[in-house]
């Protein structure tokens, strides 16, 4: 009986760690373990024995698949790495930040990189050769600092003719620091 209460155990662990990197499959496997409250060996093997790779391959693989499915900008143009994208639906963005993206003084980001990542990602996730934003209405609501990660999310919303809106949350863990609502506008590109 104790064997079946161990395997099951281990069973909802499993279950859970799934959903846990479901909802941030940027969670390093120090951040699981302690989520789940096991040793990160646990957490290593677990993760193997469901096939999850390692964060970096992850990563890897997530990004070389939503790269495949963009149009509107080309990998480079992207501010932040696309992990994700489902065109004229939702995309993920991740920007690991550095020093030289603060002020000088101080280990505080530019808001500019802030806005960068999400109006990239806003354009990214619309499906059409040339986009551009139109407007945009957000709110930064908190700091992001050097060695942060910032995690945005594009939520296409309503879209008439070609303008769309698309929604942009960003934040730093479980802190959301930057939201945006952007219209965005497909071009008619007109080739010679």
């Amino acid at each position: 009986m104790e064997a079946f209460g161990i395997k099951s155990e281990k069973k909802l662990r499993q279950q859970r760690l799934a959903k846990l990197l479901e909802d941030n499959p940027m969670a390093t496997d120090q951040e699981l373990a302690s989520l789940l409250g096991v040793s990160v060996s646990t957490m290593r093997l677990d993760r193997a024995l469901m096939g999850v790779p390692e964060l970096r391959e992850r990563v890897k693989r997530m990004a070389q698949e939503a790269g495949s499915k963009l149009r509107s900008l080309s990998q480079s143009e992207i501010v932040g790495d696309l992990l994700e994208l489902e065109p004229n639906r939702w995309a993920l963005s991740v920007l690991r930040t550095t020093r030289e993206m603060a002020f000088r003084t101080t280990d505080i980001l530019w808001d500019h990189y802030i806005y960068a990542q999400a109006s990239s990602i806003a354009v990214a996730v619309i499906e059409a050769a040339a986009v551009i934003v139109d407007s945009m209405r957000g709110e930064y609501k908190g700091h992001a600092h050097v060695g942060d990660v910032l995690i945005a999310r594009a939520k296409v919303g309503v879209s008439k003719d070609n303008r769309y809106i698309v929604s942009v949350r960003t934040r730093v863990g479980e802190k959301e620091i930057f939201v945006a609502r952007f219209i965005t506008e497909i071009l008619s590109v007109e080739t010679p």
